[in-house]
């Protein structure tokens, strides 16, 4: 990647997310800050073909595939049937304490992951007051079998 499209590539993150966090503050937004970023996340998680997986490596994987930079969102481990993860992009909620908003933002994440087949769970969030990085963690759902 040129130093063109890092730049485009970062510039766009910052936009989106600070657009993303502009909706998800106002507690009247809430519903439509939801809807938006797991509709969003989705499409992206579609576009990008995320599909169900079985083991939380690929899980966190699938994960990854939802943002442009990788190296922002490394998978730091996994354990059992879950993956974990940090999300090292900067957020404009950052030290707010406005957690609610962040659990809207993450509609996206949580729409990513279960295209993957999967649930997700923020452990600790950078709108908390000096935490500068989340970690997050990404558990696969078992999967209804044909046999009963």
């Amino acid at each position: 990647m040129n130093p063109i499209q890092r730049w485009t590539l970062r510039s766009g993150t910052t936009l989106f997310l600070q657009a993303s966090a502009a909706l998800a503050r106002p507690q009247r937004l809430a519903s439509v800050s939801s809807a938006t970023m797991g509709t969003f996340g989705s499409l992206v998680a579609r576009l990008r073909g995320v599909t169900p997986v079985d083991d939380p490596e690929s899980l966190g994987r699938a994960w990854q595939q939802g943002f442009a930079a990788t190296k922002e969102v490394p998978v730091v481990g996994t354990d059992g049937d879950s993956a974990y993860g940090e999300i090292h992009t900067v957020c404009p909620l950052r030290g707010t304490g406005d957690l609610d908003a962040c659990h809207r933002m993450m509609a996206y994440d949580r729409a990513v992951v279960a295209a993957a087949g999967g649930t997700f769970e923020v452990v600790r969030s950078q709108a908390s007051p000096g935490v500068e990085f989340c970690e997050v963690a990404m558990h696969l759902t078992p999967r209804a079998s044909g046999n009963t």
